[in-house]
């Protein structure tokens, strides 16, 4: 008797797509983090999905500041910033100013995994709901920060050169930190005569389309490298006025003197006294 036959397809290739991704999966035991689908397929900026699953794969308490992302990926901070922005918008990421049982004010940063979740509980107590500014007092005067004592020690000239880069390009934005490591090398410019304009044109001129390093990197590298352009030559000195021509009244000579009169001989003879040599 014949073995019966079968014309369905093996079980193997059932699920097999003809085309696209194949997952080649790995169970995970350590060392891994669960990323909800609607964030990791978000439509839009892929520095927005990479630093929010950045942050999510995070311990609690480790710090999510531009100076620290930026250290962490390749990307400046201007997409950073946009990339935090998108997500505080959308409802990942929330700031808020806490008040420590201590008294003391501080800005907390949560993020969810899912929007609209509620934050765990602090490890050191519980938060208090957000201190809002007094009635009488703008939001911007209420969360001004008083300068570090290393800007206040810069030179002032220096730093304001190096802020007003980003006029020049949007990307050379400085923190304090770096303007202040920077201000030595703008200073030793500007003593040796270079104008600020000048010194904006040689650090801002022919900048490459993509930074490979932060801002400040490539700028400290310019500052380093470049030789430091040369002084205006002086202003040459100013030549004498040459008397005009003038005729002498009595022999006709010709001789040069700021108004008419008589020649060196004429006035000689006239006085008595030898011609000089």
């Amino acid at each position: 008797m014949a073995d019966p036959q079968s014309n369905a397809r093996l079980r193997a290739d059932a699920g097999a797509p003809r085309s696209g991704v194949i997952h080649v999966r790995t169970r995970l035991t350590a060392d891994f983090t669960v990323v909800a689908n609607a964030l990791a397929q978000r439509r839009g900026s892929a520095v927005t999905v990479g630093v929010a699953v950045y942050i999510l794969s995070l311990p609690s308490g480790t710090p999510v500041t531009i100076a620290a992302l930026c250290a962490h990926f390749t990307e400046g901070e201007i997409l950073i910033s946009r990339a935090l922005r998108e997500l505080e918008a959308a409802g990942y990421l929330e700031r808020r100013r806490e008040r420590t049982p201590s008294g003391q004010i501080r800005t907390r940063t949560y993020f969810y995994d899912v929007p609209g979740g509620t934050p765990e509980p602090d490890p050191e107590g519980p938060p208090e709901p957000p201190v809002p500014p007094a009635a009488d007092e703008p939001p911007a005067v209420a969360a001004r920060e008083e300068p570090s004592v290393a800007l206040a020690g810069a030179d002032p000239e220096a730093v304001a050169v190096l802020a007003s880069l980003r006029h020049a390009d949007a990307r050379l934005v400085l923190s304090e930190r770096e303007a202040v490591r920077l201000a030595p090398a703008v200073t030793a410019w500007l003593a040796a005569g270079v104008a600020p304009a000048q010194i904006t044109r040689t650090l801002t001129t022919g900048l490459p389309d993509r930074f490979l390093t932060r801002p400040a990197g490539l700028l400290a590298f310019r500052l380093r490298e470049t030789p430091l352009p040369a002084p205006p030559p002086p202003a040459p000195a100013a030549r004498p006025a040459v008397p005009p021509l003038q005729t002498c009244d009595g022999c006709d000579r010709a001789f040069r003197a700021p108004g008419p009169g008589h020649c060196r001989d004429c006035r000689s003879a006239r006085t008595g006294l030898p011609a000089a040599a």
